[in-house]
């Protein structure tokens, strides 16, 4: 029975590992991908400007 409680562990982490990897695959692209790109770019947008001001307050200093 040793041999049993030595492998539970490992095999439960590869099922879960292969379970996590299945769904970053089906979640990647599709129906909302343009929207989650969109989200993204608009954060950049918004770091960028704020660094951007940030950098303009500095040099008028």
């Amino acid at each position: 029975m040793d041999y049993v409680s030595a492998l539970v562990p490992p095999v439960v982490m590869a099922v879960f590992f292969i379970g996590v990897i299945r769904v970053i695959v089906k979640t990647q692209g599709g129906a909302n991908k343009a929207k989650e790109d969109a989200v993204v770019d608009a954060a950049l947008a918004r770091v960028e400007g704020s660094r951007q001001a940030s950098a303009s307050v500095k040099t008028d200093v």
